[in-house]
């Protein structure tokens, strides 16, 4: 896989796929620019080697449909602003319009396409469509890490129509971060998973087992693992159907050596509300009509403890309702712990990040990933597409 950083792009039309799909308030403001940042070193390389920028990208689910909801017109304004230059948005992300505002374009030029996604051929990959896209580039560079698990016509179809391609800066760093975490590891490695379904992450768990040294499992996901050993988790969010499938984890988990920490205790509550009466007690003693919404101080601790260690920690998932203040002390003392280790520590997922970011940690875990269908894929041992088609 080439890096951006391997080619000449002076003079040339560079068409880069980012993940500017970022929130905004009813007004158009841009609520979070992280996404945007992250791709700024892309960006300036180019246009420091005067290269004629082209930006793409999707932003929201308008199905298909061009709506002018999902316009990346206030996406434009903001990274002008950022950049302090003229970028230009294109009336379309095809079409003899866009093609024309392309090839009229100078060296140091910045022009948005339009949202990808106003074409259903887009995400179905469609060969036409990636063909109409992809003539309007000299080099693609692909710099949206967050999206290159999916093959979509912008990640794989383009690429495969553009002999000169490479990855961003972003998209490199994201890859060589993971690559650090999971393949050449400093030891132990200890993976942080949490969230709610076992069933969305149960391919990364297993894959994991032949990775790591330890494992600690929180959040709901945690109980289906109890309850698979026979612990009666009242009125708990599980997946029963997958209590087989937890028990014969945790076996291969011992026959492999791999230490599995779930929690202790819990923080319950008689509903999932911010104003519910919650209290704590043993994994033991969930009341029949109460669920788990937080791990309890002593799973915290026993938590803590096995991070004590690590060198390195991948962690995918928070350990509760993190959301809601009354549940979010068990997560927000891991985030603080993971922070203040001395481990090459890795986040992924928009939960673990959010989080990290409520905790006010951000700046003190070595790497927050912008991706967490991707990485996750990669936490299954998969390839991303999107990483394929540079190849």
């Amino acid at each position: 896989m080439n890096s951006i950083r391997d080619l000449n792009l002076t003079g040339k039309r560079v068409l880069v796929r980012v993940d500017f799909n970022v929130p905004m308030d009813e007004a158009k403001n841009i609520t979070d620019d992280i996404r945007i940042r992250r791709a700024l070193p892309t960006i300036q390389h180019i246009l420091e080697q005067d290269g004629k920028l082209i930006l793409c990208s999707h932003m929201g689910r308008p199905k298909g449909q061009r709506n002018e909801a999902f316009s990346l017109a206030p996406v434009a304004a903001h990274l002008a602003k950022i950049l302090k230059r003229d970028v230009k948005l294109a009336p379309d992300c095809i079409g003899a319009e866009t093609e024309a505002l392309v090839a009229a374009m100078s060296p140091g030029d910045v022009v948005m396409l339009e949202n990808l996604r106003f074409y259903i051929e887009e995400t179905d990959n469609d060969a036409a469509f990636a063909a109409k896209i992809a003539r309007m580039a000299d080099v693609y560079v692909n710099d949206a890490f967050a999206v290159s698990h999916r093959a979509h016509a912008s990640v794989v179809g383009v690429p495969a129509n553009v002999a000169e391609k490479a990855a961003g800066n972003l998209l490199q760093t994201e890859m060589d971060f993971f690559h650090k975490a999971m393949d050449v590891p400093v030891r132990p490695l200890v993976a942080l998973v949490g969230g709610a379904k076992v069933s969305s992450k149960l391919g990364a768990l297993e894959n994991m087992l032949d990775k790591v040294d330890s494992m600690i499992i929180g959040g709901a996901m945690a109980n289906t693992f109890l309850k698979s050993q026979g612990v009666d988790m009242g009125a708990s969010k599980t997946e029963d159907d997958l209590l087989d499938t937890a028990r014969e984890f945790m076996e291969k988990a011992e026959a492999k050596g791999v230490k599995i920490y779930l929690p202790v205790d819990f923080v319950v509550a008689e509903k999932f509300a911010p104003d519910a009466v919650h209290k704590n007690v043993t994994f033991r003693d969930v009341p029949a009509s109460w669920m788990a919404l937080d791990i309890g101080p002593a799973s915290t601790i026993f938590f803590q403890e096995a991070l004590m260690d690590a060198r390195t920690i991948v962690w995918n998932g928070p350990m509760g309702a993190f959301e809601m203040d009354a549940f979010a002390r068990g997560t927000m003392a891991i985030c603080q712990t993971v922070a203040s280790s001395h481990a090459l520590s890795i986040t992924g997922g928009g939960d673990s990040n959010a989080a990290v970011k409520k905790s006010g940690e951000s700046a003190n875990i070595s790497y927050m990933s912008t991706g967490g269908g991707a990485f996750l894929t990669l936490m299954e041992g998969k390839t991303l597409p999107g990483v394929e088609a540079l190849k």
